[in-house]
């Protein structure tokens, strides 16, 4: 691209501080604004520093305030300088670190030094002026030959001691100076300081008249990340969700006081519609053991509720399908250091209903599962919670994805005063004429409540038990309502048999499901 010749340059760059983000999953798009003082003409501004790891082709720069300025060309210009020196961290070297602490030493005795110096020549005034008292009162005919002494023998012992100690600072000094000499040579032996990448942005403009001007400038940079993070404290029936986003960066410079938005928006992703292929259906006839025989198994399908399947290993933000953005109520500050920094968002309040449920083929704990409804007026993406009860932190958990207005449970970890023992017996019968085979299984769940003594009221557990669902005429699940003690209170088109057991305090209760699972003879597999 041609460059116009410029009129001036200017002998330091503009500062361009970032003032506003938008974090998507892996990178963010970073603006910032300057204002600049522009003449008539052609001009050439730097500005900066900025990020090394800006992209170049998504840079962009507008010019407001100014209605005869233009933009020319905006181009980033990169360079080697050496690195400014800095604290060490964990991460440098112990020889690092011990050159720090000795420059450290060094600099806190030359204070202490400089204060000695001044003391001593502060004393030593003192001495001048005290003999001259002392020839003046002699020379009045004033004798205090008692407090003369007494106050030069004061003065002359702290001009000792500090005399002393200033010896023994001088002395200290010289020595961390041949140690300090010694451990920056091993230093720069041993290790070599790498320059910094550091980045300004080259900004040509064209005025007709000189005046102020706001430089708004754009563009993308990787190194960013952010994802959801809740934090859920129950408590009188209602549940208090604030909605978080823990933010990571380590572009090369910190984000002070911008302002924070978040999005689930995929950039790098391609947008094209998928290719259509030829999907060739063929029919055949069945063969003759196909015929005669039905091939049955049995599989386990995971139930979806609600919001889109999750694919196992994907990773980012699961947003249900579609871009969701997030804005940060307050201006915030994001240090470049690559460590988390959580953002707060949003805060919502809505009822809770709280009830104990267990599902004994899965788990014999009894779980505390608390549900509720979305009423935080946005998306809950799916993502860590941390659980809080009255008396303080219980546990982490995760949150599925939920839609406005949805509902959600969050479950709060076990009771540990619940014991649920799970046991199973199966009968398989096969008649003689039809081959038809009847498989009766029986499941006793024996639940008991162990409470303290003072632990008042009853309370109701949540028992769910599945029951296979057949998908085949030539198989028949049936359950034995008159067998089962008692009959499950609900079971629904999945499977799910439910009970809502009431255990007193050191109660306890058993439950049977009992139900038949028929075959005709044609079937295998059972």
């Amino acid at each position: 691209m041609h460059t116009p010749p410029t009129s001036s340059q200017p002998a330091a760059p503009t500062p361009l501080p970032v003032t506003s983000v938008t974090c998507m999953e892996d990178r963010a798009h970073v603006e910032r604004t300057a204002t600049v003082q522009v003449t008539a003409g052609d001009q050439r501004l730097l500005l900066g520093p900025v990020s090394a790891l800006a992209v170049d082709r998504s840079l962009h720069a507008a010019l407001t305030g100014a209605p005869d300025a233009a933009v020319l060309d905006v181009r980033l210009v990169r360079a080697w300088t050496p690195r400014a020196p800095q604290p060490p961290t964990d991460d440098d070297s112990a020889l690092r670190r011990h050159a720090h602490a000795l420059t450290e030493e060094q600099r806190g005795l030359e204070q202490r030094r400089d204060r000695l110096r001044a003391r001593l020549d502060l004393l030593g005034g003192l001495t001048a002026d005290l003999l001259r008292d002392i020839g003046e009162g002699t020379g009045h005919g004033e004798a205090e030959p008692a407090r003369w002494a007494h106050e030069l023998d004061r003065v002359h012992a702290e001009r000792d001691t500090h005399e002393d100690e200033l010896h023994t600072v001088e002395r200290r000094l010289r020595s961390l100076a041949a140690e300090l000499s010694r451990t920056e040579q091993a230093l720069h032996l041993a290790e070599q300081t790498p320059a910094e990448l550091t980045a300004h942005v080259e900004l040509t403009v064209r005025a007709a008249t000189a005046g102020t001007a706001t430089v708004r400038l754009g563009h993308l940079t990787p190194c960013v990340a952010w994802r959801p993070a809740y934090r859920a404290t129950v408590g009188g029936g209602e549940l208090a969700l604030q909605t978080d986003a823990m933010v990571w960066q380590r572009t090369g410079e910190d984000w002070s006081d911008v302002h924070l938005t978040l999005s689930t928006a995929r950039s790098a992703r391609a947008t094209s519609p998928p290719e259509l292929v030829a999907d060739r259906l063929t029919l055949r006839d069945r063969s003759a053991d196909e015929r005669r025989t039905v091939d049955v198994e049995l599989r386990e399908e995971e139930i979806a509720e609600l919001g889109p399947r999750p694919v196992p290993g994907l990773p980012g933000v699961d947003d249900g399908g579609e871009a969701r953005v997030l804005h940060a109520g307050a201006p915030v500050s994001v240090p470049g250091d690559g460590r988390a920094h959580r953002v707060p968002l949003t805060t919502s309040v809505t009822a809770a209903h709280s009830e104990y449920a267990c599902a004994p083929e899965l788990s014999p704990l009894v779980t505390e599962v608390v549900r509720f409804t979305n009423s935080s007026g946005h998306a809950l993406l799916a993502g860590p919670v941390e659980l809080v009860r009255g008396s303080g932190f219980t546990g982490r958990g995760t949150l599925a994805f939920t839609a406005p207005g949805a509902p959600a449970e969050l479950a709060f970890g076990s009771a540990d005063t619940y014991r649920v023992i799970r046991e199973t017996q199966e009968l398989r019968d096969t008649s003689g004429l039809t081959h038809k085979t009847v498989l009766t299984r029986t499941v006793r769940l024996h639940l008991s409540r162990f409470s303290a003594p003072d632990e008042p009221g009853e309370r109701v557990v949540t028992v769910r038990e599945r029951i296979p669902v057949s998908e085949v005429s030539q198989v028949e699940v049936r359950l034995r309502k008159e067998a089962c003690s008692p009959a499950p209170d609900a079971l629904d088109a999945e499977g799910i048999a439910r009970w809502d057991v009431t255990l007193p305090p050191g109660g306890r209760r058993t439950v049977t499901l009992v139900y038949e699972l028929q075959a005709s003879g044609k079937v295998t597999g059972v």
